[in-house]
């Protein structure tokens, strides 16, 4: 499956019909995709979807079994790592120890033959340790910072020598939670300040929405959807794409009548929902097995004697369990016939209404935009 761009912008990365073989383990399966230059690009996906294979043939450290990988529109197939315009964060930062922060962000410029003289290497050092805020910092060990001190070190050694691509792998997983929105935010600041292409690969789906200009997610070494954050959140072409972005309710069924309103799903309990196709989605046929995702977020919840009439639907449920999470309560309701849902009400809305309590008979509703109909894979 392909992920193309539909702009006229350069392209800095280019797979042809990559594909990645490990003995009798296809990693990466006929993959076909482009990053236009300047982008933040991640691949996500859970372990073993073929995301890292993926950034390892970009930074030459896996060479394709079929097809072609390119970099600024030159391919580079059989090329080593070290003569590839590419750099690379790992998660574990790769720092050395015995050098302070100085000698590691100049370590690639030390190696080069010829190798540039002592004060352009001090001066494009400094250069960098200020793009990364890291100014005064030069004399100290690695060992003397900050976790999140540290990946700016690392960021910099590897943006020290221009490369046209910096790939970025799971760089912010070891890192707290807080810390690591900081970075998220650093990190996406950064990327636009120095205009070159970033490629993340990543598990978490938050870092992925909260960075990326566009996402491809991965399955079993192949790509399932590709888009910004918000087409893939909105528009999932299927049950995985929005199961795996963000958290969604999903009503299992049969497809009993598509019309050009929507689709309506007899569920296995016997109930009969509506929903709109996702644009890009395949249309399901009458008597396919499908399903009704619904995000949390577009759930009211109200009493049980305050139905919004309005709504596509209303469901009367109890409430199982509630979580407060600051900006937001997270509802599990349990309904008959429906299953539990979950539901999500801002704080906004609950500091002027009362908010619910374990035992509590509610109704839940959502407006019809608020349904998709996806294929139930």
């Amino acid at each position: 499956m392909s992920s193309q761009s539909s702009s006229s912008n350069e392209i800095d990365i280019e797979f042809r019909g990559v594909t990645k073989r490990f003995d009798d383990v296809v990693a990466v399966d006929d993959v076909s995709l482009t990053v236009e230059r300047g982008a933040f690009f991640s691949f996500l996906g859970p372990s073993g979807c073929g995301k890292t294979t993926s950034l390892r043939l970009i930074a030459g450290f896996d060479q394709p079994t079929e097809g072609g990988v390119f970099i600024g529109g030159n391919s580079v197939v059989g090329i080593p790592s070290h003569k590839r315009p590419v750099n690379m964060v790992f998660q574990q930062y790769a720092l050395f120890p015995h050098m302070d922060v100085t000698e590691n962000i100049g370590y690639g410029l030390r190696q080069r033959n010829p190798k540039p003289p002592k004060q352009e290497i001090i001066k494009r050092v400094d250069e960098t340790l200020e793009m990364v805020r890291l100014s005064g910092y030069g004399k100290r060990r690695v060992w003397e910072l900050s976790g999140g001190q540290q990946q700016r070190v690392a960021l910099a050694r590897a943006l020290i020598n221009h490369p046209t691509c910096l790939l970025l792998d799971e760089p912010l997983a070891a890192l707290d939670r807080k810390l690591r929105r900081e970075m998220q935010i650093e990190l996406q600041t950064l990327q636009r300040e120095v205009g070159i292409t970033f490629i993340l690969v990543t598990h978490d789906q938050e870092e992925a929405l909260s960075m990326s200009d566009r996402i491809c997610i991965m399955r079993e070494g192949q790509i399932i959807q590709s888009g910004s954050p918000r087409e893939l959140y909105d528009e999932p072409v299927n049950r995985y794409v929005a199961d795996f972005v963000g958290k969604t309710n999903f009503f299992s069924g049969e497809v009993v009548e598509v019309n050009d309103s929507g689709i309506s799903i007899k569920t296995d309990s016997g109930q009969v929902l509506f929903g709109a196709q996702p644009q890009g989605a395949p249309l399901p046929a009458k008597g396919s097995k499908a399903c009704v995702a619904v995000r949390p977020e577009m759930i009211a919840i109200t009493t049980a004697d305050q139905a919004n009439n309005d709504s596509n639907i209303a469901i009367q449920g109890r409430v199982m369990n509630m979580i407060f999470l600051g900006e937001h309560s997270e509802y599990l309701i349990a309904t008959e016939g429906y299953g539990d849902v979950m539901v999500l009400s801002p704080k906004s809305i609950e500091s002027t209404k009362r908010s619910f309590a374990p035992g509590d008979n509610v109704s839940i509703s959502w407006r019809p935009e608020a349904a998709l109909v996806l294929g139930d894979t």
